[in-house]
């Protein structure tokens, strides 16, 4: 009989054990549901030492913009393409792309025996423009006395015209190649000459080597000089009426960095594609900038043509999670701490560190949302979520 009450205890102390497992595990189960239900947490402790801050919606001013795209580039005056005045052999080009030049910086020697025929030729004529002039004089004198006849006055004065404006021509030839008349006057004969920087800069681009032989038409090297670099932007022909000078223009150099950097209109188009409907905008980089670009850099740009209110948050305030925006929602505040609630929004726009908010009716005037430290705070959640 003992034995059979024995049995019977252990029996209904099991089925009581069972019966306690499953109110646990529907215990756990409740508490599960009540995590995750959208619900987040923060005692004033963890709020305060992670130095979060609270703020509400409020009305800020945010920039009209025209969307358009263009490059960084020189003015026509500070690019120089270097060619030679008659054609030659490169001697010596002594100049790598990226070097620094100055303006009258010799950048390559030519050789060719041209240039001796031309200093024989330009010599002749002085020695023989001094015969002429001699004898003009002489005649010019004997027919004013009467002594001679006006023909051949008249002849010698034709010769010796003629043979100053060839005497002039060949000079010019000479200094056009930085050779120097008095020097070649002197005996002095070369076969080589050299050609100058006429601006300052930094070489961009060489075409020769030692030994090629280079045309009128060739290009040796290119020039150029970054001191005021400036914005070439291509505006689409319906966004020009809203265009005008100092109207600044945030722009920024996708391939290069992140940062937004400022400038200004300072010339806007007046003619118009007629293929493509563009205009040109010609935009001044600030300068404290300027140093930070070359030219032919590719920039993606927004001019301010105006401004228009939004309801808006601090930028920290919103959240980018999976392609998706979100707020925190102080739902409830009380000595122990808050109760946040992630919200899904729309952003219209980013400007000067507030974003605006799309639907912001939706929220009470009155509704508090955390504007720093949301971004900790719902990374930690979603990786939480993961696990």
């Amino acid at each position: 009989m003992k034995y059979i009450k024995s049995i019977l205890l252990l029996l209904i102390l099991a089925l009581v054990s069972c019966n306690n497992s499953n109110k646990e595990e529907a215990s756990s189960e409740i508490t599960s549901e009540e995590t995750n239900s959208g619900t987040i947490h923060l005692s004033k402790a963890q709020f305060e030492n992670a130095k979060m801050e609270v703020g509400q919606l409020t009305e800020k001013p945010f920039a009209e913009t025209v969307q358009t795209s263009g490059v960084i580039d020189v003015p026509p005056q500070s690019r120089a393409v270097i060619s030679a005045f008659s054609g030659g052999y490169i001697k010596n080009t002594p100049l790598l792309v990226g070097n620094k030049v100055s303006k009258g910086q010799r950048l390559v020697t030519l050789e060719n025996p041209e240039f001796i025929t031309m200093q024989q030729n330009y010599l002749e004529t002085a020695e023989q423009l001094s015969y002429l002039k001699s004898e003009y004089d002489r005649q010019k004198i004997m027919f004013d006395e009467k002594i001679t006849s006006q023909r051949s006055y008249l002849k010698a004065e034709s010769e010796y015209k003629s043979n100053l404006a060839r005497y002039n021509s060949l000079k010019k030839n000479l200094e056009i190649l930085n050779m120097n008349p008095a020097s070649v006057e002197a005996g002095n004969i070369v076969s080589q000459v050299n050609i100058y920087s006429p601006i300052d800069g930094n070489v961009t681009q060489v075409f020769v080597n030692t030994g090629t032989y280079v045309s009128p038409a060739d290009k040796i090297m290119e020039i150029m000089n970054t001191d005021h670099i400036h914005l070439e932007l291509k505006v689409f022909e319906k966004d020009l009426l809203q265009l005008k000078k100092e109207q600044d223009i945030l722009f920024t150099v996708p391939e290069a960095s992140k940062e937004t950097f400022n400038g200004e209109v300072h010339l806007v188009g007046t003619s118009i594609d007629p293929n493509s409907r563009i205009a040109m905008v010609h935009g001044h980089i600030d300068e404290k900038d300027e140093n930070n670009f070359t030219a032919g850099m590719f920039v993606e740009a927004q001019i301010i043509t105006g401004t228009l209110n939004q309801m808006a948050l601090p930028e920290n305030a919103v959240v980018e999670m999976e392609g998706k925006n979100y707020v925190l929602l102080i739902e409830n505040e009380d000595a122990e701490g808050f109760e946040l609630r992630p919200i899904e929004v729309k952003t219209i726009a980013n400007y000067k560190g507030f974003t605006a908010i799309e639907k912001s009716d939706q929220f009470k005037a009155d509704s508090n949302f955390l504007t720093k430290g949301a971004f900790v705070l719902l990374n930690e959640e979603g990786s939480g979520n993961d696990h």
